[in-house]
C-alpha cells in the first residue's frame, strides 16, 4: 500500500468518527451530524446508522440523505461581507432569506464560522471544512471578535472601563470586553468594541445593560481576517499561505494543508448587488490608523490590516467616526449534498 503525500485527501480520509468525516467534507458540524445520524439521515455500506460510534475509511461508502458523501477536497476559507438583513442559517424557519441563499452558485459547500444577527453586518467566514469551523469558534483559540458599534445615548467612558472585568447580565456571565469611545456625535456614539467569547447577542445586551441602545453594529475582524475594503454580498477566498500561517497549529494537529485558493472573488445573488473585484490584496500589518487599526489575536499573526471601522460605501452623512478609513484585504464560499449549506453557532 503507498502513503498518500502529508496533504491528498486521501489522507484526510484515514479512519475516522462519521461524525468528524461529516463535518470535514464541509456538511455540518460534528453536533449537527449526531443529529443527522439520530434521525436516520446517514448509511455507511448501506447500513442506516443509529449511533455516531462508528469509524469509517476511505473506502467506506457514506450516504446522506441518499446522496452519496463528496470526495474530502483540502480546507479553504473564504471572507464574506453579511449585509443586515439576512439570517445566518442554512433553513430559516420564518421563511427569511439567508446568507447561503444569496452565495455565488460556483462555489463549493461551505459552512459559517459562528454567526451575525439578522441586523449585524460585516465579516462572516466561511470554510468548506467543519473541523476549521469547530476550531475558530473555540474560546481556547484565543481569536478576538472586534466590531464597529453605534448606540444611541449618551456613553461614559469609565463604565467602559468596567468591562474589562466582565459583567454578568440576567444570570449571564460575559467574560472581559475591550470597549473604546470613538465619538460622541449629538444622541450617538460609535465604540469600538473588541471580545472573545461571542456569546448570542453578547455586544447588544452588554450595551443595554448601560442604558444605550445598538442601531448599527459592524463585525470588522475576526482574529486576524478583516473585513477591509471588500464590499457588501462580496466573498474572497484567504490564500493558502495566509490561511497556512494564521491556523498552523490546526494544520499540524492533523497533519495536512489547506489548499491553493482561487485568487477572483465573486458576487453573491440579486440582493444586495455587490461590486466586483479580483485580487487579494495582501497588507503589512502594523500600518494604518484610526481606532480601528487591527490589533494581532493571540497566536497569530494579522492576515492584513483595515484602518477603518466600516467597509466602503457604507457611511450614513454625518456619522462617520474620526479616522474611520479603510485599507484593504480581501476571500469567496460554498455547497453540496442534504441540502445547500450549514451553520454553525458561534
Amino acid at each position: 500500500m503507498t502513503t498518500p503525500e502529508k496533504d491528498s485527501p486521501e489522507q484526510q480520509a484515514a479512519p475516522e468518527r462519521i461524525a468528524k468525516r461529516l463535518a470535514r467534507a464541509g456538511l455540518c458540524s460534528r453536533r449537527d451530524a449526531e443529529r443527522w445520524i439520530a434521525e436516520g439521515r446517514v448509511a455507511v455500506n448501506g447500513v442506516v446508522l443509529t449511533s455516531p460510534a462508528v469509524t469509517v475509511g476511505p473506502k467506506d461508502n457514506i450516504v446522506v440523505d441518499g446522496n452519496p458523501l463528496p470526495d474530502l477536497e483540502p480546507t479553504r476559507l473564504w471572507r464574506y461581507h453579511k449585509p443586515d438583513g439576512l439570517v445566518t442559517t442554512a433553513r430559516d424557519e420564518k421563511g427569511r432569506q439567508t446568507v447561503f441563499d444569496v452565495l455565488p452558485e460556483d462555489l463549493p459547500r461551505v459552512i459559517s464560522v459562528g454567526r451575525l444577527d439578522l441586523t449585524t453586518e460585516g465579516l462572516l467566514l466561511l470554510t468548506n471544512d467543519g473541523e476549521l469551523a469547530r476550531f475558530l469558534e473555540l474560546p481556547t483559540t484565543g481569536w478576538a471578535r472586534r466590531y464597529r458599534v453605534r448606540v444611541n445615548g449618551f456613553v461614559d467612558p469609565n463604565r467602559l472601563l468596567g468591562l474589562a472585568r466582565g459583567v454578568a447580565i440576567d444570570g449571564i456571565q460575559y467574560g472581559p470586553i475591550e470597549a473604546v469611545l470613538d465619538r460622541q456625535q449629538g444622541a450617538n456614539a460609535w465604540m469600538t468594541v473588541t471580545l472573545r467569547e461571542g456569546k448570542n447577542r453578547e455586544v447588544r445586551n452588554v450595551m443595554e445593560s448601560m442604558g444605550l441602545t445598538v442601531n448599527r453594529l459592524i463585525r470588522v475582524a475576526y482574529g486576524p481576517f478583516q473585513l477591509g475594503k471588500l464590499e457588501r454580498g462580496e466573498v474572497e477566498e484567504v490564500p493558502k499561505r495566509v490561511l497556512q500561517d494564521q491556523v498552523a497549529k490546526f494544520f499540524a494537529d492533523r497533519g495536512d494543508k489547506p489548499a491553493e485558493p482561487n485568487m477572483g472573488t465573486a458576487k453573491a445573488k440579486p440582493r444586495p448587488k455587490p461590486r466586483h473585484t479580483s485580487t487579494f490584496h495582501s497588507v503589512k500589518p502594523g500600518s494604518g490608523g484610526g481606532p480601528d487599526r487591527p490589533r494581532p489575536p493571540a497566536g497569530g499573526k494579522p492576515a492584513g490590516r483595515t484602518s477603518g471601522d466600516r467597509p466602503s460605501g457604507d457611511r450614513p452623512s454625518g456619522d462617520r467616526p474620526s479616522g474611520d478609513r479603510s485599507s484593504s484585504d480581501r476571500p469567496s464560499s460554498g455547497r453540496g449534498p442534504a441540502g445547500k449549506h450549514e451553520t454553525r453557532r458561534r
